[in-house]
């Protein structure tokens, strides 16, 4: 493990590979960053982490949360933040350093990966990060009524999003631990006919008044499988500045809100608990 933390210009680092309550974890060093490595588990990409830079965001899913975290408050103004799934806690990261003095909780069942993560990858000992290793309805229920600025709900198990949190339950949790004008923000993963996802839209309808989606739009015409950040809050979303921060990525994404978001869902059904199913997993060719 010492090569891998204490590697430095011209010596190469290595990767780090662990069993973890959710399969094999692999650390990859990043050969075009000195210090910044990706997360996989069993083989499917999870994070992507710079100790460098922090406030630097690879992959395209997390650069659409980031825009979330960065209009969710006035700029550098410290938020409170959960985090349902941490994976390298590359958000949690990204806020404490775009919003300094915030106090965020990462809720990261395996305990195993956040061991190898906290040990491989520090956290700034002088963020106010709380990791607590436990289910992420279980940590939710945890969090006081009306405490949070933000909660974003990234969790994969086996590349698919557990059941029990895709439901109007569940999200009448995340609105309660919410403030008022609280933003709920969730990556998820669907592909052709978009089943999940449509249902996914119409469950966050039933509990929040304002809805938009950010995704690629390739994945919004089912033409692929890829992943789609849900927003979601009781008070109206600054559409406008995330429809150009969206469109400006590396990867360009659209957002949908309002009368074509009504339309893209279809009429789908809200999911409750007792017909709620795991998302659909992804084809293989999806981490090739």
């Amino acid at each position: 493990m010492g090569r891998s933390r204490n590697a430095r210009r011209g010596q190469a680092a290595e990767a780090v590979v662990e069993a973890v309550d959710g399969g094999l974890a692999q650390l990859v060093p990043d050969r075009d960053r000195a210090r910044a490595w990706t997360l996989l588990v069993d083989g499917a990409p999870q994070s992507h982490v710079d100790l460098d830079d922090p406030a630097h965001l690879a992959f395209e899913y997390q650069r659409r949360l980031g825009h979330v975290i960065d209009l969710v408050a006035p700029p550098g103004r410290p938020v409170q933040a959960v985090h349902l799934g941490g994976g390298a806690f590359t958000l949690a990261r990204y806020t404490a350093a775009t919003r300094p003095r915030s106090t965020q909780q990462v809720v990261e069942r395996d305990a195993a990966l956040v061991q190898l993560v906290r040990r491989a990858l520090p956290l700034d000992p002088n963020a106010r990060i709380r990791v607590r290793s436990t289910d992420a309805r279980e940590g939710l229920a945890k969090i006081p009524d009306g405490w949070a600025d933000l909660v974003i709900v990234d969790v994969f198990s086996g590349a698919r999003t557990p059941a029990h949190l895709t439901s109007v339950e569940f999200l009448t949790e995340v609105r309660r631990a919410l403030k008022d004008g609280g933003v709920y923000a969730a990556n998820l993963a669907d592909g052709p006919p978009l089943a999940h996802l449509r249902g996914q839209i119409s469950t966050a309808a039933a509990v929040f008044p304002e809805l938009a989606l950010v995704a690629d739009p390739a994945v919004l015409r089912g033409k692929r499988f890829g992943n789609a950040v849900l927003v979601a809050s009781a008070h109206p979303l600054p559409v406008a500045e995330l429809t150009r921060r969206a469109a400006s990525d590396p990867h360009p994404a659209r957002v949908e809100h309002g009368r074509a978001l009504a339309d893209f869902t279809g009429g789908a059904a809200a999911v409750t608990d007792a017909a709620a199913v795991a998302s659909p997993a992804p084809p293989p060719s999806v981490f090739r």
